[in-house]
């Protein structure tokens, strides 16, 4: 099967050929022909499987021919849960609408809102955007949804884990009731399956994965260690493997800071990303990670989702996630498109119970690997990251600092009062 088989026009083969692509992947096939007729979609796609592509082709194969839109009009809208995957998205639009006279944006968090009034106010074939930034904009009355045509739902999995099921439905409220519209998730769950009743109308629905598992071509090993020697035995497999791009998993924001900052005492060149990181500096952390000038990026399961890294060889959980499915979605970092890669798992005894569910969930029991003079019990003759006073007592940490476990060893206080709950989840 061919792209030109699939009803795409002379100037979307073009581009799709200019980025050396000649075969559909298994999502495109499916998806593609459904989104041209004008059908609703359910698809359920991991990460890496050229999902992005399945929705973006056809929508610009559809708006191609209509009428421009005028200002502050959004003829198709795609949601994404992060800035990352957002500004992904945005880029794929560009990318495979060079040679088609449309016009495309796109809008996040964390950066100024008056550009983006500005594009907005002119018109936009495809709006890109975050659900937080895209209703302040609407309540600032800068975009409309009149002309809107196609809705299209982007992880949207990890939209409702990251608490964003309010504001998509306070969005839909303002959207036509008569468009098309596309829902694409790693996963069908019950509660996905819930928003989608009052969403898609009698959709197609597309499955190129079984539920919750991982690519064949990712190796997954264990390695057992005791919690405090983790950023040791990191570095050292590190070294030991001369691993030149590796992503590392944290559960927190301050475990990921802190881990950066002993791998960069290593002589490790490491960078983190999460959701208290401002853009700008995501945006370097993450275009230096793709050049080869960090060796390392230590992201949090929110800031991590939708990253687009070619190639990447290597992923590490320096702590297991509390929910097992957040295992198969890091992992699929790795083993893109056929790649091959592996998957590495830092374990210490109190995550036996998160290794337990993970196992029960992919089906499947993880090879351990003890690496030697890290194994569990074994004497540290050196100082742990996690430095520990008189009789191995750890620590006592400072107020309000957090442990890695995310629970706060005291309230943190407010200042003054001033301290106001922020009203959009941290991804955005």
């Amino acid at each position: 099967m061919s792209f030109a088989s699939l009803g795409l026009s002379a100037p979307l083969l073009k581009a799709v050929a200019e980025q050396g692509y000649d075969t559909p992947s298994p999502i495109q096939s499916q998806a593609i022909p459904a989104v041209l007729e004008g059908r609703d979609v359910m698809a359920a796609a991991q990460t890496g499987t050229g999902k992005t592509a399945g929705f973006t082709l056809p929508l610009l194969e559809r708006l191609k021919e209509g009428p421009r839109p005028r200002p502050g009009q959004v003829r198709a809208l795609v949601l994404a849960p992060t800035r990352e995957l957002a500004a992904q998205v945005g880029e794929s639009v560009a990318t495979y609408g060079k040679h088609l006279p449309m016009t495309s944006t796109v809008v996040f968090g964390g950066v100024k809102i008056n550009p983006q009034i500005a594009a907005l106010k002119r018109g936009v074939d495809v709006l890109v955007a975050t659900p937080g930034r895209l209703l302040d904009l609407h309540g600032q009355k800068a975009v409309s949804f009149d002309s809107l045509e196609v809705l299209i739902l982007d992880e949207a999995d990890r939209m409702l884990d990251m608490g964003f099921i309010h504001d998509i439905r306070r969005i839909l409220k303002v959207l036509p009731a008569k468009r098309q519209t596309l829902m694409f998730s790693a996963t069908f769950s019950d509660e996905i399956r819930r928003l989608a009743k009052g969403l898609v109308e009698d959709p197609l629905e597309v499955s190129v994965t079984p539920r919750n598992t991982a690519a064949t071509t990712v190796a997954q090993w264990v390695c057992p260690v005791d919690k405090p020697r983790k950023p040791a035995l990191l570095s050292h497999l590190i070294h030991e493997h001369e691993w030149h791009q590796v992503l590392v998993f944290t559960r927190t924001k301050h475990g990921a800071n802190k881990l950066t900052r002993y791998l960069e005492g290593e002589g490790i060149e490491a960078a983190a990303i999460h959701g208290n990181k401002s853009q700008n500096a995501r945006t370097k952390a993450l275009g230096g990670f793709k050049s080869g000038e960090i060796r390392v990026l230590v992201a949090t399961d929110i800031a991590a989702r939708g990253l687009d890294i070619d190639q990447l060889p290597q992923v590490v959980n320096f702590e297991l996630p509390n929910v097992a499915e957040d295992y198969v979605h890091r992992i699929g970092r790795t083993g893109r498109a056929g790649a091959s890669g592996q998957a590495v798992s830092l374990v210490c005894h109190e995550e036996s119970k998160e290794l337990a569910g993970i196992e029960r969930l992919i089906k499947q029991t993880l090879k351990r690997t003890p690496i030697a003079g890290f194994e569990p019990g074994q004497a540290v003759s050196s100082p742990a990251p996690e430095r520990r006073g008189n009789g191995g007592e750890p620590r006592r940490r400072p107020t309000g600092e957090r442990k890695e476990d995310g629970a706060s060893a005291k309230p943190r206080r407010r200042r003054g009062g001033r301290g106001r709950r922020r009203s959009s989840p941290s991804g955005e």
